[in-house]
């Protein structure tokens, strides 16, 4: 039998999770995708800011799941345009979730040290193949996302694939700290530039190493969102 096709790939060993993603309905959100890749044997395996990780059976992939991520298309888009570098993961699937969120497939990575990574992100302009694709798929987020951020050149974001080979990951991010000052401080602007269905759990990210969540922020941040879509609604009539 022929092995099934995600997003137009047939990715190695896509049995591991073909059968899962064939189960998510049109309108699963991250919570769905969380719940249904442990149903099926994939154990944590990080946890940060914007996603949580999960590892397959087999140890060979990872699917990392946002509640809330704008940029994941972006980053994606890299891990496809910039395949043949050898200097990005192997994405197996991508696919966007209910409310905003974002869900990728990819080969299993491993941390390195701190100075490997480093040495590696000095060395990201030399690399002239590589340079232009991350180029050329940031000019078109910050065209097309509001608080798109700069490159992240944070040395955790460099980390080694099972054939020994550093790749880098997450380049592309959301201003975390200006959107979120904005949603608390003027949510009508960010209800006018993000829709409902592409920011529905903003307030549900990780937020591991920034932060937690101060008490009740969460929700004063969703209730001034829903005032503000309320209003939008009321102007748009």
């Amino acid at each position: 039998m022929a092995e099934p096709k995600v997003d137009g790939v047939t990715p190695k060993g896509s049995g591991a999770f073909a059968e899962v993603l064939a189960r998510l309905g049109g309108e699963a959100d991250h919570r769905d995708a969380e719940q249904a890749f442990r149903l099926a044997g994939w154990d944590s395996c990080g946890e940060g800011d914007w996603a949580i990780a999960l590892r397959s059976p087999d140890g060979a992939a990872a699917v990392r799941i946002s509640p809330f991520d704008p940029t994941g298309p972006y980053s994606a888009a890299l891990y496809r345009e910039a395949a043949s570098t050898r200097q990005v993961p192997e994405l197996f699937a991508h696919r966007r979730l209910a409310g905003g969120g974002d869900l990728q497939i990819m080969e299993f990575l491993r941390a390195v040290p701190e100075d490997q990574a480093n040495a590696f992100q000095r060395t990201i302009e030399d690399r002239a193949d590589l340079i232009e694709v991350v180029r050329r798929v940031h000019e078109r987020a910050r065209r097309e996302l509001p608080w798109c951020g700069p490159l992240d050149q944070n040395p955790a974001n460099v980390m080694r694939a099972g054939d020994g080979r550093l790749v880098v990951t997450d380049l592309f991010y959301a201003d975390g700290p200006n959107l979120y000052a904005t949603a608390a401080a003027d949510p009508d602007l960010v209800v006018a530039r993000i829709p409902e269905s592409e920011r529905r759990f903003l307030t549900e990210i990780p937020f591991a190493t920034s932060g937690p969540w101060r008490p009740g922020e969460q929700a004063a941040l969703r209730a001034g969102l829903a005032a503000a879509d309320a209003r939008a609604g009321l102007w748009s009539r």
